[in-house]
């Protein structure tokens, strides 16, 4: 490509001198022979003049010798034409035998009294003259040159004048080649480029050089590739999110069709033993309904839960954002589910660094949060187990607050899985304890709604550790909220 840039350009360059060098030969020849005929002309006057000063008596009489020794002292041919204009004498032709010369330009001009030229080819010698005749006592003396000569000469000074101006050239077609060579290579450079980018290779880059044209050419280009190449990347990060939260949408259908599977047939198999006649078994009719009961209330738990990350992931949640006392609310939290932990003989407890701290939040959240955190710890931990709940000021606008218990623990691998939807350590257990699988889901979405985050450290056999932060003031959300609409950020 390049190469064939240049050779271009290289023609280009080489026909622009040849005009150059036919305008300059042939505006140099025009003015040349015009100032070489006139310097002719009036040196040919002046001799005309010249003869007539010194032979003006005795004109008529002189012999063909004496006016063959005036033309070649003259160098040209002399003709003396009487008043009427008859040729009186001639240095290269006899007299007798010449037409009348009262009509020639220059010889009718000189008996007219005044001095006159023409240029014309002569009849006798059929050679081109430049004709010159001076007034001379009611006679005209003319002197005739041939331009051959000036022909010559111009010739002779349009070869050197060619001949300099090309060597005066050579510098300027020695640096139009280095600039050919430089702009062949830099435009081949950027059309590759666009070829580049036409093949689909937003990535590559050109090497730009210069505030010319071609400079801010190339930088366009560079601007139009990165910002094709941001286009394609958005576009693939848009398919793979698309892709991701297909899959996700697949997977969550999947899970609760699961999840709804198990106790609906569970109802629907002992609905159906009851219908067949074991309503009327003593031993068993109660137990019966008892499960029936206990599949209802997972039910109505999953459908809750399902409602409220629905309502989370399509930012329709509400929430009502408010100054609270962290010991109150923690305290109110830990003492509605206080009772059930009793029954498995945990002890539960409240440590909270400063009494009087208030956290900025939504109540109804943050309860959900905790009653979460602590029906998973009182589930996974054993009889005489403790859960504590304490609080930790991170800085000037954070609190943190953990749950920590001494339950059975999480294994390592199962730790960056445990905030996802429906993603359970130990399944069996879990449905057996009657989990949703949406829990710590909701903790996460809630958390991050409040400005904050969750996140959990545990220990195979040791126990766990859930901790989330809030907001000790106002980061804004209370504006979006004054009417009870503040939509989740997820």
């Amino acid at each position: 490509m390049t190469a064939r840039i240049f050779g271009k350009l290289v023609l280009v360059v080489v026909v622009l001198i040849a005009v150059a060098l036919a305008a300059i030969d042939f505006l140099a020849s025009e003015m040349a022979e015009n100032v070489y005929v006139a310097a002719l002309r009036q040196e040919m006057l002046e001799k005309t003049r010249m003869i007539g000063v010194m032979h003006r008596p005795g004109l008529r009489e002189l012999g063909p010798e004496a006016v063959r020794a005036l033309a070649e002292a003259a160098s040209g041919r002399v003709t003396v034409v009487d008043a009427d204009g008859r040729v009186l004498q001639d240095s290269e032709a006899d007299p007798a035998q010449m037409e009348n010369h009262a009509h020639r330009p220059e010889v009718k001009a000189a008996l007219a009294g005044r001095p006159g030229h023409s240029v014309r080819q002569s009849p006798t010698t059929g050679t081109n003259y430049l004709y010159v005749a001076t007034p001379v006592e009611g006679m005209a003396v003319r002197l005739a040159m041939p331009l051959r000569e000036v022909s010559g000469q111009i010739g002779q000074l349009r070869r050197k004048l060619v001949l300099y101006t090309a060597a005066a050239f050579v510098p300027a077609i020695l640096l139009a080649l280095l600039f050919a060579r430089s702009f062949a290579r830099r435009l081949g450079a950027i059309i590759d480029y666009a070829s580049t980018l036409a093949s689909g290779d937003f990535r590559a880059r050109l090497d730009v050089r210069g505030n010319d044209e071609l400079g801010v050419l190339g930088r366009q280009l560079n601007e139009t590739g990165a910002n094709l190449q941001k286009v394609v990347e958005e576009l693939e990060h848009e398919h793979q999110e698309m892709e991701k939260l297909e899959r996700v949408r697949k997977d969550f259908v999947i899970n609760v069709s699961h999840e709804l599977r198990t106790p609906l047939a569970s109802i629907q198999g002992y609905t159906e033993t009851l219908l067949d006649g074991a309503i009327n078994d003593q031993e068993n009719n109660i137990r019966f309904l008892n499960i029936v009961r206990q599949n209802a209330e997972r039910l109505g738990r999953l459908t809750a839960d399902l409602l409220t990350i629905s309502r989370i992931e399509l930012k329709t949640q509400k929430f009502q954002f408010a100054s609270y006392r962290l010991k109150g609310l923690l305290g109110d939290c830990v003492d509605t589910l206080r009772p059930v932990a009793a029954k498995k003989r945990v002890e539960m407890d409240v440590e909270v660094e400063d009494g009087e701290l208030e956290v900025f939040c939504d109540a109804e959240s943050v309860h959900q949060m905790m009653s979460n955190l602590l029906d998973n710890a009182i589930k996974y931990t054993p009889e005489g187990g403790r859960i504590r709940v304490g609080t930790r000021i991170v800085d000037d606008e954070r609190v943190e607050v953990s749950v920590s218990d001494t339950g059975l623990g999480i294994p390592k691998e199962d730790l960056g899985r445990l905030f996802e939807r429906f993603y359970r350590v130990d399944k069996a257990r879990s449905r057996e304890m009657g989990g949703t699988g949406l829990g710590l889901a909701i903790v996460k979405h809630l958390a991050r709604a409040q400005g904050g985050d969750v996140r959990v450290e545990s220990e195979v056999g040791v126990g766990s550790t859930f901790t989330f932060t809030l907001p000790l003031e106002d980061l804004g959300l209370s504006e979006e909220a004054g009417v009870q609409s503040q939509y989740t950020q997820l």
